[in-house]
């Protein structure tokens, strides 16, 4: 039922959140010597949800490793104000499909009371 009430939203989310531990654990290791940044292709990983892909396989699928601007003489990837406009970018989506949520749901409420 839930996949009807909300559609891809609910994917959406799980995805969203996976990409928010992802950038989170970048900017962690932004100063460990060989670390390389990874990032979730959203994009991909929501159109493989939507033909059939599970949550775990999608993001399996749509992860990347980024392509610095410039390299670490250590080796490390991680370009920190590039992986603060991620994060945002990511907080700012993963907060519009939560309010979409909640107004499906606020919906669902209102119609069963009979409101």
């Amino acid at each position: 039922m839930s996949d009807t009430l909300f559609g891809i939203q609910g994917a959406a989310l799980q995805l969203r959140s996976a990409r928010m531990a992802m950038i989170s654990s970048n900017i962690a290791n932004a100063a460990t010597p060989g670390y390389k940044a990874r990032d979730i292709d959203f994009a991909a990983a929501l159109k493989s949800v939507d033909g059939g892909s599970t949550g775990d396989g999608a993001i399996a699928s749509a992860t990347r490793f980024r392509r610095p601007v410039m390299t670490s003489l250590d080796g490390n990837t991680v370009e920190l104000p590039n992986e603060q406009i991620a994060f945002s970018q990511n907080a700012v989506g993963y907060e519009a499909t939560l309010s979409f949520i909640r107004d499906r749901v606020d919906t669902v409420t209102r119609s069963l009371k009979g409101d």
